[in-house]
C-alpha cells in the first residue's frame, strides 16, 4: 500500500470514536485516501484500512506527515506522552489540533506540543457511534475562523455541535452530554425493572421503556417546543402521568439530577488537574 499519498487529516488513535468520525466523514463524501490513521493495535489498524480505505500506520510520527489537521483520539492518561513525542513535527507544520480526550485542556495540549498552536477541544458522546451524537467544542485564541469551521465540520459528521466560549464550562458539557447517555440508560433500567414489578414480561418491559425514551428524545429534537411545554402537554390534570410526575417531584428528582451533574462536573475538573 502506498503510504506516500498527500494527506490533510491525521487521526492519532483508531478506537471507536475515531472510527465513528472517519465513517461519518467518508459517508459525507470525504476522500479516504486523504485520511491517515495511527493505531498500534494490529487488528484495529487493519480493520480501519479495510473498512474505509484510509492509510494506516503503526506510529503517530508517520501518520502526521503531510497532514495539516490532527485529531488526537488517544486515552487521556497517555495524551501527554503522545503529544510530547510529536512536538518537533507540530512546531514544524503548525497543524490544527483537535482533541476528543476528556479532561485534557487546550492549554495542556498546546504546551505539550510546544506552544502557539491552534487547538480545539471537543467533547463528543457515545451516540456519535450511531451518527446521533452531540459535541461541545472550545477553540483557543490561536484558532481562526477557518479552523473553527473545520473542527465543526469534522465533529458534525457524527451529530450536532455546540460551541462553548469559556473552557471552564467544558466540564459541565462533559457532565451533561458526555456522561449523559448513562443517565438515560439508568432511567431505562429503572423503568424496565418497575414495569416487571407490575407484572410485565421482561422483554415487553424493555421494548416499552426503550421505545418510549427514543420517541420522547425525537420529540425533543424535532419539535420546536421546550421540554417543559412537552411535559405539560402530556400531563393531564388528575391523570396517570400527573400521579407519576408528582411522585418524582416529591422525591426530589430535580435536586438529585442537579447533584449528579455537579458531581460529574467536579470530577471532570479533578481529572484535568491530575493530568497537568
Amino acid at each position: 500500500m502506498n503510504h506516500q499519498s498527500p494527506a490533510s487529516l491525521a487521526f492519532i488513535g483508531g478506537g471507536n470514536m475515531a472510527r465513528s468520525l472517519i465513517g461519518g466523514l467518508v459517508a459525507r463524501g470525504a476522500d479516504p485516501t486523504t485520511i491517515r490513521v495511527a493505531e498500534p493495535v494490529d487488528a484495529l489498524r487493519h480493520a480501519m484500512q479495510q473498512d474505509f480505505g484510509v492509510h494506516t500506520f503503526d506510529h503517530a510520527a508517520d501518520a502526521v506527515q503531510g497532514a495539516d489537521a490532527w485529531v488526537l483520539a488517544v486515552k487521556p492518561q497517555v495524551m501527554r506522552a503522545v503529544c510530547e513525542a510529536l512536538t518537533t513535527q507540530a512546531q514544524a507544520t503548525r497543524p490544527l489540533v483537535v482533541s476528543i480526550a476528556a479532561g485534557i485542556t487546550a492549554g495542556q495540549l498546546d504546551r505539550w506540543l510546544g506552544g502557539s498552536l491552534a487547538v480545539v477541544r471537543a467533547m463528543p458522546n457515545t451516540p456519535a457511534l450511531l451518527g446521533a451524537g452531540v459535541t461541545g467544542l472550545f477553540a483557543n485564541a490561536a484558532t481562526d475562523n477557518a479552523g473553527r469551521a473545520r473542527a465543526a465540520a469534522l465533529l458534525g459528521a457524527v451529530g450536532a455541535t455546540v460551541w462553548i466560549d469559556d473552557e471552564h464550562l467544558m466540564d459541565a458539557v462533559t457532565a451533561v452530554s458526555g456522561s449523559g447517555p448513562a443517565y438515560v440508560f439508568l432511567l431505562a433500567e429503572a423503568m424496565q425493572q418497575a414495569g416487571e414489578a407490575q407484572g410485565l414480561d421482561p422483554a415487553a418491559a424493555r421494548v416499552l421503556a426503550a421505545q418510549t425514551l427514543l420517541g420522547a428524545a425525537r420529540m425533543l429534537t424535532e419539535r420546536e417546543e421546550p421540554a417543559d411545554v412537552l411535559r405539560a402537554r402530556v400531563t393531564s390534570p388528575g391523570g396517570t402521568t400527573q400521579a407519576a410526575i408528582e411522585t418524582f417531584e416529591a422525591g426530589g428528582f430535580r435536586g438529585l439530577v442537579a447533584r449528579a451533574i455537579d458531581a460529574a462536573t467536579t470530577r471532570g475538573r479533578e481529572l484535568s488537574a491530575a493530568n497537568d
